[in-house]
């Protein structure tokens, strides 16, 4: 390879690295004694292009936060009562709140925490089986509202060399939910008989950590994933280079 091809990688390269900071980026000093802190603010830089979305890179909006089903099966038995729910939108999820973060050291994952004052989630639900006695196949719109919500975050990284730059990947993530409060109820369901509509939101507003319970391993998963997705989408853009200033 002669010397002029080598002096072109070398300046295209050093283009990339040096490339104008996008504005969603809150560069840190690498030495700053209070490194932790500047990350944590620089997470939180983050939200306002979260909620509204960052159409140069392809990253959506958060706001909402969409996920696809969740299968819960509430009551046992041959007729115990199931729900399905479908086309799942959470909304706040861009109103969050860094109150702790550990980077990772060696082959230690980083962990953060992070809270939502409220979450808000809709969604399109079918149902089968008996409740309360009572036939309650149908389907409608789901309706929770989350308060108080935190999350503790554990993830595994790594560093990818791409033409010359370096960018950070999350290999693995994993979460855990924490709901202070919650409330349930459905709407548009079982041609608006009310008997059944009432029936299920008596047992929703009595049962609603239950029915939390239920959901709260599948919910963890998928948040996580998509947590992830979003993460990584951002991450592969941008060069580790980029989130420091010397």
């Amino acid at each position: 390879m002669n010397k002029a091809v080598c002096l072109v990688i070398v300046i295209q390269a050093l283009r990339m690295v040096q490339a104008e900071t996008p504005p969603y980026i809150k560069q840190c000093h690498r030495n700053d004694p209070k490194l932790v802190d500047c990350f944590i603010g620089a997470i939180e830089h983050l939200k306002p292009y979260l909620a509204n979305g960052i159409p140069d890179i392809q990253l959506p909006s958060v706001e909402p936060f969409k996920m696809d089903t969740l299968a819960l099966q509430l009551t046992e038995g041959p007729q115990g009562y199931k729900i399905t729910l479908k086309n799942m939108e959470a909304f706040g999820a861009s109103n969050f709140k860094v109150t702790s973060l550990k980077l990772s050291e060696g082959s230690e994952p980083f962990k953060a925490k992070i809270v939502m004052p409220k979450l808000k989630i809709e969604a399109k639900y079918t149902s089968s089986g008996v409740l309360l006695i009572l036939p309650a196949s149908g389907g409608g719109d789901f309706h929770a509202n989350f308060e108080g919500v935190s999350a503790d975050l554990t993830g595994k990284t790594s560093i990818h060399a791409f033409k010359g730059a370096n960018y950070l990947h999350i290999d693995a993530l994993s979460l855990v939910l924490d709901v202070k409060d919650v409330k349930m109820s459905i709407s548009g369901a079982f041609n608006n008989n009310r008997i059944l509509l009432e029936a299920t939101n008596l047992f929703l507003r009595e049962n609603s950590q239950v029915v939390l319970e239920a959901m709260q391993a599948q919910l963890q998963k998928k948040l996580a994933s998509e947590f992830g997705k979003l993460a990584n989408q951002l991450l592969k853009n941008v060069p580790v280079e980029q989130f420091y200033v010397d």
